[in-house]
């Protein structure tokens, strides 16, 4: 009984001995991953508000943007932080790093798709080609702008439909922006007969489009004769406007373009064909 005790006692006290060791040896360890996470997670915190701040101060970057890149920098932060806390706590992390970066590799084979929208999304918003409310026009759709996030784009076609498009789809296409510059030019064709007079046809076109107060007087507005056709003389009118009165004006002089000519006795030919018959053949006639 006496001897049972004794290893009891000697076993307790061969444990508290390496207890003491090991705290002693691991305790500076624990203190300084725990300080060093803590300042990594005010860092991170303090950094992601001075790159949010630093960009929001900055017109051509969209909001969107800002903050996805602040949470980028926080998030790398501690990361790099937690790789330092794992050192600091005798952990080797060379292999942690090399088996971090196999499944960040696999994880990037797996969403090559949506990591492609999400750095088209990220180079949307950075250069800016559109903007919400802007119309855009693609080889395949075209529509207003209604949103534009890190993974797809919301368009509204002109009939009213909804159109949800991968930012990749965007970002690997030649986009026309309809909205984007403050002026357009309006370019419309008219056809008179080859018996009328061009200067008079010049002369009520111009008038047309200078009287309207939408036409702009610089660039002013031109009239010139592009090509012959057929049955007709064309006439080329080549207006400049504002982006917002575009489709107004366009509509304006395509309209009344008819009447000015008509009152001038102006005549706007169609397509036609003269057939001449040189030989009669015996018994035909006209009543025939």
């Amino acid at each position: 009984m006496e001897a049972t005790a004794a290893e009891l006692t000697s076993e307790v006290s061969t444990f508290l001995t390496t207890l003491s060791v090991w705290a002693a040896d691991a305790l500076p360890r624990l203190v300084g991953a725990l300080l060093l996470l803590i300042v990594g997670w005010w860092i991170a915190g303090r950094a992601e508000s001075a790159t949010a701040a630093l960009l929001s101060r900055q017109s051509h970057i969209e909001r969107t943007l800002c903050g996805v890149l602040a949470s980028l920098v926080r998030y790398g932060i501690l990361i790099l932080f937690a790789v330092a806390v794992l050192g600091q706590l005798g952990i080797q992390t060379t292999s942690i790093i090399a088996a971090l970066g196999a499944v960040g590799l696999a994880i990037g084979l797996a969403m090559q798709g949506t990591l492609s929208n999400i750095a088209a999304g990220m180079m949307l918003l950075w250069l800016r080609p559109f903007r919400v409310g802007d119309y855009i026009q693609t080889d395949n759709f075209a529509g207003t702008v209604k949103d534009l996030g890190l993974f797809a784009s919301e368009l509204q076609s002109w009939d009213g439909l909804y159109q949800f498009v991968p930012n990749a789809e965007l970002w690997n296409r030649r986009i026309i922006n309809h909205s984007r510059l403050p002026q357009r030019l309006i370019d419309l064709e008219f056809g008179i007969a080859y018996d009328n007079d061009i200067d008079k046809g010049r002369e009520v076109l111009l008038k047309l489009a200078r009287d309207d107060e939408r036409t702009l007087s610089d660039p002013e507005p031109i009239l010139f004769v592009d090509r012959m056709g057929d049955s007709t003389v064309v006439l080329r009118l080549r207006v400049w406007t504002a982006n917002e009165n575009y489709w107004p004006l366009r509509r304006h002089l395509t309209e009344h373009s008819k009447r000015v000519l008509n009152e001038v006795g102006m005549t706007l030919p169609f397509p036609q064909r003269d057939i001449w018959i040189r030989d009669v053949p015996k018994g035909w006639s006209s009543a025939a």
